[in-house]
Formats: C-alpha cells, structure tokens, sequence
C-alpha cells in the first residue's frame, strides 16, 4: 500500500534541490531530504525484542524523508551491545512490525539497517562465551560494552573460509525477516569497524584465501552479502553504509582513497538505492585523513548520502551543490522527533542530553519536546 508521505518511482523535475524537496532514493520519492541516521540506542527488551518504548520512538520521527533504525544484529554471533534490537528471532520480527506498523501510520518510511559487529564483541554477549569473530584473529583496542560494564576486547577467532557463506546465509535471513516486518527497506551495514569494514579493510584483514590480500579479494565478502540482500529485497530497496575516514573500533586501511571508491564501483553492478557514507571521524582526530568524498559521488551510480555533523545549512549547501542527494542527520533527530519542520520554521533545535544516549528508560528518548510543547512529548509504557 502507498503510504501518504512517500510514493512510488515516479520523475521528479529538474530543479536546485533543498531538504524540503522529495528525492528519489531507489524506488521511493521521498518527502523530504533528511534521513534519520542509524542511531544506537540499547533500549530493546529481553532477547533484543523491540518494546513498546521503541515503537513510539520511532513513531515520533515518522516526519523524516527515510528512517534508517539503529542496528540491527542479524544474529547471535553478530550481537556487539547490550540491549539492541535483533533480527534473527520471531518475537524480534514481531516486535519490529510494531515500530512499522506505527511509522507508516505517520506516513513514514523506514530502511532496517543489517549489523554484524565481527571482532566488536565480547565472550559474555555471544552464544555459549564464545569468542567473536573477525576476517583474522588480531585484537582490537579498546574496550566492549557488556552487561558487567567495560571490559577489553578479546583476540577475535579468524572466521575459516567454509564458514564465510554462514555469514552470508546470515544476512540473508535477517533480510527475509526484516520483510516480514514490514519494513520499506534494509541497509547493509559496511561501516564504522564492523565485520564487513574489518574484511574491506587491510589492517584488520590479513587473510591468505581469496576472502583477503587483494582489494578485489578484500571486498568480496561485501558483494556477496549484498547480493544475498538484493535477491530478497530487489536492489532499489537496499542501500551501503560505508566510513571511509572513520577510525572508530580501531578499523584502519592504508589506501582508503582507493579501497572505497573501488568498492563503490563494484557495488554499481546491483543498482542499489543508495550509498549511505559517514564522511566524518568519530575518534576525534585533530587532522583526520584527508579523503575525496566527490570521488565517491562520482563513481556511485545511485543516490549519495552524506553523513557527518551536518547542519541546516551545511546540509542545504550540500545539496545545492549537487554534493549528496540526501543528507542524515544523527542526533538533531535523536534530540529533535520534529527536526524537519523546525529546519522548516527555522526554530530554535533542542539540546540533546549525551547522558541519556545509550541505556535507561523514556528520558532522553520519547520526552525531547516537539515545537509548542515544553514539557514532556510522548510517554509509551515500556514492555
């Protein structure tokens, strides 16, 4: 059914586009040009079951042009946090057809973004204490995020090669059930660290099979995982996330400016809705590497969207230049369920509180105030 705040394929006119202006992305023209960024939120219920809570979470940012949920593990091994919604159980399905339901109740559309976390784990948040696992058994720095608070990351176990097409077959299912709740959507997620990023990356992989080495080989887990997808999906309704500057969860590459751009390229054969590209650095570097994002426009036959700090107006530059076709937007939707019609009154955004940002209860997450309403917006019953 077309749902009133988005339509199918159709020609949109020619025209100097701004965040007001609907975008083809795939199959849909949005409504608008501000996507909601995936955004970890550790709020599921037991067994990673989306609840009540996020349900009316998601329901108040409906207004966005395209909702990307935080993700989603597409399985137990793929599990890095906890408290995130899964997809790989019946009662996550049940639970995520919930937020559907309600988004498209408000006229919305949402993408489910697909997550593996690889080495980004800890023995107590994998099935049976297990070690993660990763392209190759090296230790990431820094600490996992587990039930019994920090703690270091272990040495990951290198995946062997037999057991590569699991992981696929993984992301296959995930994508099944993310269609049986309803989504509009999926977006694989090849970023910030995680096991994709780690095999597209040579300073986290350096396997011997023809999973490692080369770039072509290095991307190769990618293009199956996404092939996998799109036979599900139809490729106008998947998108990429990549982070080519981005070195948080200790991810590295020594040619960035050539590993993404090839990537790009390569993906170019599925004909997918969009290249979803963080642009920024999360780990606060003084002079992070620099990087041609336009190289990265360039190459991508289908929609760009840019990510990374991005306001108002550095979003409508953006866009007016031609630089991204939509733009995403974090945490001014976190902190702001009414984040387009503020940019649209050019009201004041509210101040989002990072105390609140992962973990606990409706505070910092259904009590941001909508325009006109200074006291608390929405309260759900958590479940």
């Amino acid at each position: 059914m077309t749902k009133p705040n988005f339509k199918p394929l159709q020609n949109i006119q020619s025209s100097v586009p701004d965040i007001f202006t609907p975008a083809q992305v795939g199959r849909y023209e949005l409504a608008n040009r501000a996507v909601m960024a995936p955004l970890t939120r550790n709020r599921a219920g037991e067994g990673g079951v989306p609840r009540a809570m996020n349900v009316e979470y998601y329901r108040q940012r409906a207004s966005a042009g395209l909702i990307i949920t935080e993700g989603s593990p597409i399985s137990a091994q793929g599990v890095g946090y906890p408290g995130t919604p899964g997809i790989y159980t019946s009662e996550q399905v049940a639970g995520w057809k919930r937020v559907t339901d309600a988004v498209h109740d408000e006229g919305g559309c949402i993408f489910l973004q697909l997550w593996h976390v690889g080495r980004i784990s800890h023995p107590s948040l994998q099935p049976d204490g297990e070690l993660p696992v990763a392209p190759s058994a090296i230790q990431p720095m820094g600490e996992a995020f587990t039930a019994d608070g920090l703690k270091p990351f272990p040495t990951p176990r290198a995946l062997e090669t037999d057991e590569i097409a699991d992981v696929v077959t993984q992301f296959r299912t995930a994508a099944e059930n993310a269609l049986e709740a309803g989504f509009d959507g999926v977006e694989v997620h090849a970023a910030n660290g995680y096991l994709l990023d780690q095999f597209l990356r040579d300073g986290s992989n350096h396997r011997t099979d023809r999973y490692g080495g080369s770039l072509e080989n290095r991307v190769r887990l990618l293009l199956e995982v996404t092939e996998a997808v799109v036979e599900v999906w139809g490729a106008d309704r998947v998108g990429v996330r990549f982070s080519p500057v981005n070195g948080f969860n200790d991810i590295r590459d020594s040619a960035p400016d050539v590993t993404f751009p090839y990537a790009a390229s390569r993906l170019n054969r599925f004909g997918l809705a969009y290249l979803h590209v963080v642009e920024a650095s999360f780990v606060g570097e003084e002079h992070p590497r620099t990087f041609d994002k336009a190289k990265l426009r360039r190459v991508f036959k289908g929609a760009y969207m840019a990510n990374g700090g991005y306001g108002h107006q550095t979003a409508e530059t953006a866009l007016a230049a031609g630089a991204a076709d939509v733009i995403a937007f974090g945490t001014p939707f976190l902190a702001n369920p009414d984040l387009v019609e503020r940019f649209a009154l050019g009201a004041a955004l509210n101040e989002p509180d990072p105390e609140t940002f992962y973990g606990g209860d409706e505070r910092g997450d259904l009590d941001y105030p909508f325009l006109g309403d200074p006291v608390t917006a929405v309260t759900a019953t958590a479940a």
